[in-house]
């Protein structure tokens, strides 16, 4: 049997909210997973904002 976790160590990134208030998760989302850190961005993007650098060499 697994030892029972010290007081304020089950979940220490759990917001702690009102009562009857509940933290958004992805229960509350409309499709299933883990929502995007990004937003609400679509991806694939139509364009990448993304230079790719390019070392010029000195001569």
């Amino acid at each position: 049997m697994a030892k029972t976790a010290p007081a304020g160590r089950v979940d220490p990134t759990w917001p702690d909210l009102p009562d009857g208030e509940h933290p958004v998760s992805e229960l509350a989302s409309p499709v299933q997973g883990s929502l995007s850190p990004f937003g609400d961005v679509e991806f694939p993007l139509a364009e990448v904002p993304y230079v790719h650098p390019v070392t010029e060499i000195n001569r």
